[in-house]
């Protein structure tokens, strides 16, 4: 099963839907896909689409699926992270109204740098990405907590 994840952002985001709908309707995504759309609105005969989640459903979901593509939201990725999910993301962009701003563009880049994710910048080409998720391992997550709270203890202790 494949999970897309939107997020709760407030506008809509039809352009990973459609680049989804569109393998669909090629034969290259013959699996089961649950769509978490937040506020966009997509019609579809193919995907079962929910607004939002119950948490409790959404932690299922994510650990039945195969296949999580979600948005660059950082909340969404290590969702799929910490349990060892393939996870492609792609990034809700300022100059489709999708966003305020780009930072998803970043989000993408560091974890896809580190190995944890594939990162889908080119719509057209997500048939390939399809095909290299099936060998992709990615890199254990590793959280980037530790150092950060040891940065604040020591800062609290300078001061």
């Amino acid at each position: 099963m494949i999970l897309v994840t939107l997020g709760t952002q407030d506008k809509s985001f039809t352009r990973l839907l459609e680049a989804i709908q569109k393998q669909i309707n090629l034969g290259n995504i013959k699996e089961r896909v649950v769509v978490q759309a937040g506020c966009t609105k997509f019609d579809s005969n193919n995907m079962e689409m929910f607004d939002l989640i119950p948490m409790d459903d959404f932690d299922k979901l994510i650990e039945e699926c195969d296949l999580l593509i979600t948005h660059g939201g950082v909340g969404s990725i290590i969702a799929g992270l910490n349990r060892g999910k393939k996870v492609i993301a792609a990034a809700r962009l300022k100059k489709y109204k999708e966003h305020v701003n780009d930072h998803q563009l970043q989000i993408i880049d560091n974890f896809s740098k580190k190995g944890y994710i594939l990162k889908l910048d080119n719509f057209e080409k997500l048939d390939e990405l399809l095909k290299e998720v099936v060998n992709f391992k990615p890199n254990k997550y590793k959280s980037n907590a530790d150092n950060f709270r040891e940065m604040i203890v020591q800062l609290i202790d300078n001061m």
